[in-house]
């Protein structure tokens, strides 16, 4: 096996998930890295500080006397044997450092003299980073973008999950896009949804789609943000609308914003401290539109949630949600979308019911 993975072997790493060690320090990792990298590194980031410190003031070679000064004795055997530890379970792992360079190199030689071989990937983290760049920008000009729209809580999302045309933006970003589609757990960092978002369109290249289906979707996903010629793109594609009645759409957002959310909170959190804090969940979505909505408004709506948060508590009685998410709908979303969806109208090539648009999706795969 070759000792230098070359940046030729990028695309096929990312597309299998190969195991990756990444041994930069914690605080390069946190900012970004790879869904399949673990971080094990070479220098913790103290370490790595006062390196970087004397590279500036005395040079490399002194740096790296100091490097080797820092980590020696029990503190380079402990990294080893996290090392080895990972490799006994990924034997098939590589690994990176920022560029490709001494802490790949180093790394590495300290593997092979303790028994065990793995090549380091030629450019490291920097070089893999702007090829995933670089796949996000060049995709509109390989594949055909159709974005789906729809009436919010019309299950864009579902059909999404249902077709194998389609690259989840929401799911790659861990949030709904509204106001109240933050999830319990956090989402990505900024670097992080890139990089999923460029090897899922990866993925997609791959399958030889006729067209990228994707959801209709804001530059921002809740903080995440969707790279700008990306977004352009997709403003540029053609469009089909789901069209789903009222009777249908109250129950889904009712699970979504209520039911699902409450079972995830208490899940994580217990009961009580659950329900605080989606109570808190909701309070804050409402107030995250308040300015829009106006204050009296937002006043009215948040007197309905609290009817409906006391009527759930005391009485394990959810339709009351159903007061605010109906006023919601009636004077904020319905209309900002009708009125996007006008700013639109030129784009839309199909409108349909789910049955509709799948059969339409179906008929236009090749």
């Amino acid at each position: 096996m070759s000792e230098v993975i070359p940046s030729s072997e990028y695309g096929r790493i990312l597309l299998e998930g190969r195991p990756l060690i990444d041994v930069r320090a914690p605080v390069e990792f946190i900012k970004g890295a790879f869904s399949h990298s673990i971080n094990l590194p070479l220098m913790q980031d103290g370490e790595r500080e006062k390196v970087g410190t004397c590279y500036k003031q005395h040079g490399q070679d002194a740096a790296i006397a100091l490097g080797h000064e820092l980590v020696t004795g029990k503190v380079k055997q402990q990294r080893i044997d996290a090392w080895q530890a990972q490799l006994s379970q990924h034997p098939d792992s590589y690994l990176y450092c920022f560029r490709g360079g001494l802490r790949s190199q180093l790394s590495q030689q300290w593997i092979k003299e303790s028994g065990l071989n793995i090549p380091y990937i030629q450019g490291g983290y920097k070089a893999m980073r702007t090829f995933l760049i670089n796949a996000i920008e060049q995709t509109p000009n390989q594949t055909k973008m159709l974005i789906l729209s729809g009436i919010t809580g019309s299950g864009k999302t579902e059909v999404i999950n249902q077709r194998d045309e389609s690259v989840d933006l929401e799911g790659i970003a861990n949030h709904r896009g509204s106001s109240f589609g933050k999830n319990i757990d956090p989402q990505p960092s900024q670097i992080n949804f890139e990089n999923n978002l460029a090897v899922s369109l990866l993925k997609h290249q791959q399958q030889q789609h006729n067209h990228l289906l994707l959801e209709d979707e804001s530059i921002l996903i809740g903080r995440s943000a969707l790279p700008h010629s990306f977004y352009h793109a997709m403003q540029q594609a053609e469009i089909i609308v789901l069209d789903e009645p009222l009777d249908a759409r109250l129950p889904r957002l009712l699970h979504d914003y209520v039911e699902g959310k409450l079972a995830d909170y208490e899940s994580h959190l217990g009961e009580q401290a659950g329900f605080d804090a989606f109570t808190a969940y909701l309070t804050q979505s409402l107030l995250g539109i308040r300015k829009r909505l106006g204050g009296k408004l937002h006043q009215e709506l948040q007197d309905l949630v609290d009817k409906a948060l006391n009527a759930q508590q005391n009485q394990n009685d959810t339709s009351k949600h159903l007061d605010w998410i109906s006023q919601l709908l009636t004077i904020y979303y319905d209309p900002m979308y009708q009125y996007q969806l006008e700013q639109k109208k030129d784009r839309v090539i199909f409108q349909g019911n789910r049955q509709a648009i799948h059969q339409w999706l179906d008929n236009h795969k090749s």
